[in-house]
């Protein structure tokens, strides 16, 4: 019959085994990163050379506005986006400056595709509101007391020549119409007032039903009302402006 002997291992021994264990740990674990880092850098490589033998076509986008045939316009005619205008920044603001354009590339006109152009030296987000157009938004009241403002993108006019970006933020007055006129809603309020056609065309729907049921206030409601329309103080209920 066999006994199991029990296994000695003196504390020497214990220590050398767990100092193996801890090394051959740390070593595999450095040829996983490692192997990770060649894989990073191998696939970086790939997406580097993808990108340069891609052909963007959003490049040429300014193409569809620019001339791209024979024609008679001369190049210093041309406006953005056909050409690109530099100035340095440290110019006076307010003064005529001159400005180096340059024709970009797949443009076709005649004479130097170099050209200088006079104009003001300002950044493009400080020029006059009729030198550029922004985006109306039409979910703010234009009849609110104080004003109300937005903020949205407002972009230069292709024929003005000014410093950084041609697309900016602005916050302007809340100023939309959706159709309503003021004259149509001048004359409901003096014919047809007692009846609320006046609230109706206006939209406020809850008012002109109370209007048409009292008969226009007995003849009151229908004198204000033509007098707070005549003033401008009544508009439409969705908070736009008369044409």
């Amino acid at each position: 019959m066999y006994w199991c002997l029990p296994l000695r291992i003196s504390v020497r021994d214990s220590i050398i085994l767990i100092l193996l264990v801890i090394f051959n740990t740390i070593h595999v674990t450095d040829m996983a990163n490692n192997d990770m880092d060649i894989q990073s850098k191998q696939s970086k490589s790939k997406d580097e050379n993808a990108s340069k033998l891609v052909n963007f076509s959003g490049s040429d986008d300014y193409l569809k506005n620019c001339p791209t045939e024979e024609n008679e316009l001369n190049c210093s005619e041309l406006n953005y986006p056909c050409v690109t205008c530099d100035r340095s920044i440290d110019c006076i603001y307010g003064a005529v400056e001159n400005y180096t354009c340059y024709v970009k590339t797949k443009v076709i006109c005649k004479g130097a595709r170099t050209f200088n152009k006079t104009a003001l030296c300002r950044f493009c987000y400080q020029t006059d509101k009729w030198e550029y157009r922004c985006d109306q938004k039409a979910n703010c009241n234009s009849l609110a007391s104080p004003m109300k403002y937005y903020l949205t993108n407002c972009t230069v006019s292709d024929d003005i020549i000014c410093l950084g970006k041609r697309r900016f933020l602005k916050k302007i007055r809340c100023s939309w119409t959706a159709g309503t006129r003021w004259g149509t809603a001048l004359v409901l309020a003096l014919t047809l007032g007692g009846f609320g056609a006046d609230r109706f065309y206006l939209g406020h729907w809850q008012e002109g039903i109370g209007k048409l049921f009292s008969f226009g206030g007995l003849g009151v409601w229908t004198l204000v009302d033509a007098l707070l329309i005549g003033i401008h103080h009544l508009g439409p209920a969705d908070g736009s402006l008369y044409i």
